[in-house]
């Protein structure tokens, strides 16, 4: 298989169909062929070997069930660009240069919490700078709140890249 074809995310599935991870084809095909999933999505085609052309997979389920604790999400840049869908939420400008902006300034003792942090792009940090949105003039697109502990969730860009997923994955996120 091609290098780029085998490190393309495949979404895995419990026996149940409720979203487990996200693993790469490489580590998906090999599930299918030792017999621990099966193909429920083909999005990218087929691959031949020396035993046989394959299902290059989308989206795998396990044949067994995994029993899995949720744990709440830590609170990281990624998870907030995630969250906010890389949008900056005072100008509405999409974008993979962000920053990280306290809506209520650390020096009004604004607290470093999921309710209180955005992601903002740096014209928009600098221009509101250690004011409230208020202050500045720079109201909010969405107030940030913390993301529901669903136990799963799927990074923003994969969502963009893979419609097919769509159906599998919980409608709140």
């Amino acid at each position: 298989m091609e290098s780029s074809i085998v490190n393309q995310p495949v979404l895995v599935l419990n026996e149940n169909y409720l979203p487990l991870n996200i693993c790469r084809v490489r580590r998906a095909v090999v599930l299918v062929l030792v017999g621990k999933a099966e193909v429920v999505e083909n999005g990218r085609g087929y691959f031949s070997a020396s035993s046989g052309s394959y299902e290059i997979p989308s989206v795998i389920r396990l044949v067994y069930l995994v029993r899995k604790q949720t744990h709440p999400r830590k609170m990281t840049k990624l998870e907030i660009f995630n969250r906010d869908k890389y949008t900056c939420q005072y100008c509405g400008r999409e974008g993979k240069e962000l920053t990280l902006d306290h809506v209520m300034p650390r020096r009004l003792n604004g607290q470093h919490t999921w309710e209180n942090i955005v992601a903002a792009c740096i014209p928009c940090n600098r221009k509101k700078a250690g004011r409230t949105p208020a202050e500045a003039g720079m109201p909010l697109l969405r107030s940030p709140r913390a993301p529901g502990n669903i136990g799963f969730y799927v990074p923003y860009q994969y969502l963009r890249a893979r419609s097919e997923w769509e159906k599998y994955l919980p409608h709140k996120r």
